[in-house]
């Protein structure tokens, strides 16, 4: 979730999104260790839910918006929140057309994977030059 600023409502936002998401409570629930967190996860989701904070516990979190953090250092920051939504929407768009998928639980091999790659890439190119 992006949001313009990162406070206690923010927090309480996005939690109150991901209970409706998930539709309910969690047993844990693991942050970084921004102050805003704690309270916000008590009031929320309440005092039964352990709060995780310890560094390296939230990592697949981390890895999982790794590609916009290396777009996003280049550019040194992103201009405005504006701009901020805009790239983040579009990437995501493009992140989850182009990902790679299981066939029927099944792995799909690495050759399949990269033909299937090269197919969606040229049908978004031929998309963006008629456009």
């Amino acid at each position: 979730m992006l949001s313009e600023h990162r406070d206690r409502d923010a927090a309480r936002r996005f939690l109150r999104r991901l209970l409706e998401f998930n539709g309910a409570r969690p047993v844990r629930v693991t942050t970084d260790h921004h102050a805003a967190y704690p309270k916000a996860i008590r009031w929320i989701a309440g005092k039964k839910v352990v709060h995780r904070r310890a560094q390296y516990l939230n990592n697949r979190t981390e890895q999982d918006h790794r590609g916009i953090k290396q777009r996003y250092y280049p550019m040194l920051g992103f201009g405005s929140f504006a701009a901020a939504a805009r790239f983040c929407e579009a990437f995501d768009a493009l992140r989850q057309y182009l990902r790679r998928r299981e066939h029927c639980g099944q792995h799909v091999s690495l050759a399949l994977q990269r033909k299937q790659f090269a197919e969606r890439w040229q049908t978004l190119v031929a998309e963006m030059t008629a456009a």
